[in-house]
Order: structure tokens, then sequence, then C-alpha cells
């Protein structure tokens, strides 16, 4: 894979992980950021911030600008489409069998009847989209607590969810694509530019509402993981039983 592919896969990721948490984000003073790396961390968010404000917000605002709401909303599902492949993957290496059955039967409705998933019939139908990821697996199998780490260009993860990272690669579709690397990098980068186009409303929510947007991130992510991790019921931490 040439520069410019590594380039937009990163963006892409930094877009997604960049304000996932942020939405929902909540200050929690008894929540362990565990950031042994906090210079080293201080340092890539600044980059990845100053990249984002030169480039990918302002090409994503254009994007929007010039697509019909509808038109991205349909980008949105194809998308989500071919990720259910690694949500799938992923329960079955949870063991999560009765939902990986779900979320089989899912992609198979959303890419057939839904048209390659640009429609989510499936949604409908009482298959809703479930996220799993090799970062989550590990988690299962026994990774729970992992150092805070922020990736030049990739954004918040940890230690274990950058590892996650490189295990989600195999189920995506990017790793079968039989194109030339010229193309591959089209791909990536249209992806890059839609996704950060959906977080934009986000962004304003971590410029206007933390004294501290590093930290606000850190915490936002490491509380959003957590409930990712437990499926939404996290167990109490041990402040909450004081």
């Amino acid at each position: 894979m040439n520069d410019l592919a590594r380039f937009c896969r990163a963006v892409l990721a930094c877009a997604a992980l960049f304000l996932t948490g942020c939405a929902t984000a909540q200050n929690h003073d008894d929540l362990p950021n565990n950031d042994p790396l906090e210079p080293f961390n201080r340092a890539m968010y600044r980059f990845n911030d100053t990249l984002d404000r030169a480039v990918l917000k302002p090409v994503a605002k254009g994007y929007v600008a010039v697509t019909p709401d509808f038109v991205r909303s349909r980008i949105s599902n194809f998308f989500s489409n071919l990720g259910d492949l690694a949500v799938f993957a992923n329960d079955l290496l949870q063991g999560k069998l009765e939902q990986g059955s779900q979320d089989g039967v899912r992609f198979l409705m959303n890419t057939s009847m839904g048209l390659l998933g640009f429609f989510d019939v499936a949604t409908g139908a009482g298959l809703p989209h479930h996220r799993e990821d090799f970062g989550q697996t590990l988690a299962v199998w026994g990774w729970d607590n992992s150092t805070y780490l922020v990736l030049p260009l990739l954004g918040p993860s940890t230690l274990r969810d950058s590892m996650g990272l490189v295990g989600d690669y195999p189920f995506t579709f990017y790793a079968y694509l039989n194109t030339t690397y010229t193309k591959e990098a089209e791909i990536f980068a249209f992806q890059t530019v839609h996704t950060r186009s959906n977080l934009l409303a986000a962004t304003n929510v971590l410029e206007t509402a933390a004294l501290d947007p590093y930290a606000f991130m850190r915490d936002a992510y490491l509380q959003q993981r957590r409930n990712l991790i437990y499926d939404g019921h996290p167990p109490p931490l041990p402040d909450d039983d004081q």
C-alpha cells in the first residue's frame, strides 16, 4: 500500500475515533484515565487537531454544502453495511452466537434487499446495528484495561485498541479490493471526508464544552469504550461503592 493510501486510511480512523465519544461525554473524575503517556499524547493531539482544522474539516464542510442529505444518508448506510462484516466476525470471536447470527442476517438482508446496503431494511425488520470490534474482543478475552494512547493521525486509542485496528483489517472489504493503489486511495479519501462530515456537529460540542479538550476527549473515549466492552452495562467503578 502506498503512502497516500496509508494516509487516507489513517485520516478516516482519526475522523471516526476523533469524536465518537464526544456527543455523550461527561466529566467523570472517578473514571481512571490510565494516561501515563500524557506528554506524548498531548503532542499528538495537537498535531491531529491542527491537521483536522487545516484540511479535513474545511473539506467536509464543502462536501456537505454540495451533497444532499438523502444522498449522504444512503452513502452512510452503504459503508455501515460493509462494516457489519467485522461486527459479525467479532460477534463470533466473543462467543456472541445469537447476536452474530442476527448480524449475519442483517448483512445479507441489507446487501440484497437493501441494494448493496444503500437502504437499511434490516433495522426496520428488528435487526439493529451493533458495534463490535477486535479491540472489544481483546477486552473480552482478558485485556480489560489498557494505557491510553493518541496515535499520530489515528487519534484516540489505547494500546489494546491499537492492536484491535490491526486485527479488524482482515474483516474489512479494503483487504480484498482488487484494484490499483490509486483507486484504493480515492475510496479511502472519499470515505474519510464522508465520515468527517457526519461529525461536524460533534466537533462544535468539543470546542465549546471543554476547558481542556484533550482531557475531555480522553475521558469521553475511555468511558465510551468501557461502555461498549460491557454492552452498555459496565460494572460499578470502585468509587461508586463508597
